[in-house]
């Protein structure tokens, strides 16, 4: 366990929790290390705006808390890649239920704000509806501007991903995933403002906002 930096003076699980992960870009980095191992020239590049620093020094404190850890990649690519310890992982439903609170009140992008494939495979996880999906098999592609990233739900559950599928039962490209995830607009009205295109069986759009709803 780590010394804080920030101490609450109390005694309380959720005090201590914060004492951990509670420094500003540390829940960010346990985002995009729940989609994925990451070397930190990757994590770097997905969390625009933190300094080098700043993401050494969060680094080094989640690894002294037990939430990530090194690991050596194999030859010829080498290099240390970070990931998430069984008690960093288990951080995954607090982080989709902070995601799923934030989105409800997440509105227009501000003047500046970006979005990065890991932070959609997340955003796809967080909004994910079990209970609509069923039993429901489909593999999804997604494509905003230049971000590819995917979906694949099958029997009530999702994995999410960065980059392309071999085969993907459909590729969606749309402009307008927030107004479509959080109904604000239909599928067929963003087909025809040129908001969204499908390549595939466009019944699968139908059946995507009601899987993955704001």
């Amino acid at each position: 366990m780590i010394v804080a930096k920030r101490a609450y003076g109390q005694y309380c699980g959720f005090a201590r929790a914060l004492e951990i992960i509670g420094e500003r870009w540390a829940l960010l980095i346990v985002r995009d290390l729940l989609v994925g191992p990451k070397r930190f020239s990757d994590l770097l590049r997905g969390l625009p705006g933190i300094p080098t620093n700043i993401l050494t020094a969060r680094l080094k404190e989640l690894e002294q808390g037990g939430l990530l850890a090194r690991r050596a990649l194999p030859l010829p690519a080498g290099g240390v890649a970070y990931e998430l310890t069984p008690a960093g992982a288990a951080l995954e439903e607090s982080v989709l239920a902070i995601g799923r609170w934030g989105a409800e009140r997440l509105g227009n992008p501000r003047r500046g704000e970006i979005v990065t494939e890991d932070s959609l495979a997340m955003a796809l996880r967080t909004t994910f509806r079990p209970e609509a999906a069923g039993k429901t098999s489909a593999a999804y592609e997604l494509h905003l501007g230049s971000i590819v990233f995917h979906a694949l739900v099958h029997n009530a559950q999702v994995r999410v991903g960065r980059g392309p599928l071999p085969k993907p039962d459909v590729i969606i490209e749309t402009s307008a995933l927030r107004e479509l995830l959080a109904h604000e607009i239909t599928p067929e009205q963003a087909i025809k403002k040129k908001l969204a295109r499908v390549k595939g069986d466009v019944r699968l759009l139908d059946r995507f906002v009601r899987i993955f709803r704001i």
